[in-house]
Formats: structure tokens, C-alpha cells, sequence
């Protein structure tokens, strides 16, 4: 579905695509900032302390390990609905369909990191640190429309379908490898 946000699926519907991307990317820095925020003030009530970093740490890791090890995240089993493209003006699905991503939990969940984001954002011990956390995982994803912007011809939205569909398990192992790393440093330097 959201390889159908390109300049040629746009034009074709009469939206301007940077319109409709620029939407989509700003729906889903709002999105991912409040519920980061609003996890963040839930977490705010938990009793300070390093178990805070402990807790995170071992997070993050546990989220690498589960993604690199195949075990299915639990989520909805839902995408955004498609047929709001044909029945709403770009801005609109744009907007609505980045609130979707950037709220993480609303559909289909294909990472461990998207509730690992969500647990560091109750760990970070205020709202402020956790908006922060999940405006950069609602700008994280949001790239998908943004790195569509090159298709203007079916011969090159061919080409980028097939391309995502080779990266998909790299990426997904480099994010997994990405977690476990970047949980292991923080754990080291925290404790240093």
C-alpha cells in the first residue's frame, strides 16, 4: 500500500506528491512524538535509578536478538486502508496514513523495535525525552515515501518494488545487529 505514495501514483490521482509526502512525514512526527510523549509521562511516575538504563539495555538487546532469532513480534495484523487513497485528497491519506506508522501499535508490527521504542520511551523518566524518542521513530518511518520520490515512470516503480523486496531481510538483520550493538555501548558507557 504505501508503495503506492510515489509521484506516478500521485500524479495519476491528481495530488501532488510532495503534498502527500510531506503530509505523511509530518503525521508521523506528531504521531510518534505523543505517544512517545504521553509514554514518557506515564514513566515519569516510576521511582528513579539506574535500573532505569539496566531496563533499557536489556531492551533494546532482547529486541535484536528476538528479531535476529525470527520470533514474530505480537501486533495487529492490520494496514492502513487503502481505499482512503481513492476517497480522500492526498494531504488526508498522507497525513493519516504517517499517523498510522508513526504511532507504531496501530498496524502491522514487524520489528521487536517497535516496542522496544515504546519501553524506552517509558524509561526515559519524562515526556519531553520520550516525545524526543518517538518523533525519531516516527521520522524513521516515514523515509518509505520519501525514498520513492525518483518514481515518475512504471519501468522505475518496478525497479524500486523489487529492490525493496531484496532489502527486506538485510535491513531487517542490520536493524536487529543495530539494536543489540547500540544496547551493548550504551550499557558499557553507562556503566563506565
Amino acid at each position: 500500500m504505501l508503495s503506492s505514495i510515489h509521484p506516478l501514483g500521485e500524479r495519476a490521482r491528481h495530488n501532488r506528491w510532495t503534498i502527500t509526502a510531506t503530509a505523511f512525514v509530518v503525521g508521523a512526527a506528531l504521531a510518534g512524538a505523543t505517544v512517545g510523549g504521553l509514554m514518557g509521562l506515564v514513566g515519569s511516575f516510576l521511582p528513579d535509578g539506574p535500573w532505569r538504563l539496566f531496563a533499557s539495555v536489556a531492551i533494546v538487546v532482547a529486541a535484536g536478538a528476538a528479531d535476529l532469532a525470527g520470533v514474530a513480534p505480537p501486533g495487529p495484523k492490520r494496514q492502513v486502508n487503502e481505499d482512503w487513497i481513492g476517497s480522500f485528497r492526498g494531504w488526508v491519506y498522507g497525513g493519516a496514513f504517517g499517523a498510522q506508522l508513526g504511532a507504531g501499535v496501530s498496524t502491522f508490527v514487524v520489528t521487536w523495535g517497535v516496542w522496544a521504542v515504546g519501553a524506552l520511551s517509558l524509561l526515559s523518566g519524562g515526556w519531553r525525552t520520550g516525545a524526543l524518542i518517538g518523533l525519531a521513530f516516527g521520522l524513521g518511518r516515514s523515509v518509505f515515501p520519501l525514498a520513492a520520490g525518483w518514481i515518475d515512470r512504471p519501468s522505475r516503480l518496478t525497479a524500486f518494488n523489487r529492490a525493496m523486496a531484496r532489502a527486506a531481510a538485510p535491513v531487517a538483520r542490520t536493524a536487529a545487529t543495530g539494536f543489540i550493538v547500540t544496547g551493548v555501548f550504551v550499557g558499557l558507557w553507562g556503566a563506565g
